[in-house]
């Protein structure tokens, strides 16, 4: 037997020194572990300690690796990637195909935009299978190889790291509540008078947004003070909507959401303006790219591109200002 393995916390130790060593920096490495850099930083002095040399230059904010680092990164790098690679292409059995597509989407974009539209995807596709997850956790090279993810959509502002990324769709953002909650309130004229409980929040529009980002990004293109604390906060911007369209208040809608629901006239806008978000939907791949990575990448550009033109007819026909913020 032998017995000169790997154990699972110096496997530990090495992911977090590999990505620090690939970053140059503590904090990119833990935002792709999704951990604390105090954990990275913990995680690599136990590897230090272990080997008994140190592996980085640490001189104020300033990091580089040393000699022994730099020949440990050198390995680290290439096995990592070795694994990635041989993990994936078993998950995804590329051999075959028919493999499945597993894509991992934002849930409410996943919910109310992608799903009604998904059959056109398949269109002259036979045999083609297609897992849509409901995720919104920060993707990386990583974790979408050893979870098997082909590809990704994600609403953030995008910065991917060792990534493939494109912007295929922008975002517009606007209050949006029901013409019965309007009629229970008929003092609201204005923005000032919307009371901050009748605020509905998505509280993680994406990782890392900061609080209100969303309506105070709107409130600040309408000159009004940022939103004061009070309101329902949602984890997702599709349970945001529902509350809205049960009269529960103003949501702030985006309107690959809430295109189908003004049109029909069961949510209206009572401040006729939109202002671009600061995110946009983005398709998110491998470095290697597959056919069926490329058929969903065209479908999703050709789709919104349709998208956009009944959006901004929809706008024009309610005389809905667009502003850039």
């Amino acid at each position: 037997m032998n017995t000169n393995h790997l154990s699972p916390s110096l496997l530990t130790w090495l992911r977090c020194f590999d990505a620090v060593a690939r970053h140059n920096s503590f904090t990119l490495a833990a935002k792709e572990l999704h951990v604390t850099q105090g954990s990275v930083s913990q995680q690599v002095k136990k590897l230090e300690e272990y080997l008994g040399v140190p592996l980085f230059y640490r001189e104020g904010k300033s990091l580089s690796l040393t000699r022994e680092g730099a020949r440990l990164s050198l390995v680290s790098e290439q096995s990592f990637e070795t694994l990635n690679q041989a993990v994936g292409k078993l998950r995804r059995d590329q051999r075959s195909t028919n493999a499945p597509l597993n894509l991992s989407c934002s849930p409410s974009f996943a919910m109310l935009w992608l799903t009604p539209r998904v059959s056109d995807l398949l269109q002259g596709k036979s045999g083609v299978t297609v897992r849509i997850y409901g995720e919104y956790h920060m993707l990386d090279r990583v974790g979408m190889g050893l979870s098997g993810i082909q590809a990704g959509i994600r609403f953030d502002p995008g910065h991917y790291v060792d990534l493939n990324e494109e912007m295929f769709l922008d975002e517009w953002i606007i209050p949006v509540t029901t013409p019965e909650f309007l009629a229970r309130h008929p003092d609201i004229r204005s923005i000032a008078d919307v009371a901050p409980g009748m605020m509905l929040h998505d509280e993680n529009p994406w990782h890392s947004a900061t609080q209100n980002v969303e309506w105070n990004t709107w409130l600040e293109a309408m000159d009004a003070p940022p939103s004061k604390p009070g309101g329902v906060y949602f984890n997702l911007s599709q349970l945001a909507m529902v509350a809205a369209l049960t009269g529960q208040g103003i949501a702030m809608g985006r309107l690959a959401l809430v295109y189908d629901e003004l049109k029909s006239g069961r949510l209206v806008a009572p401040f006729p303006c939109a202002v671009k978000s600061k995110a946009s939907y983005r398709f998110i791949s491998g470095q290697k790219s597959t056919d069926t990575n490329e058929h969903l990448r065209q479908w999703l550009h050709a789709t919104s591109d349709q998208f956009k033109l009944e959006r901004n007819e929809l706008l024009e026909q309610m005389g809905i200002e667009c502003r850039q913020r």
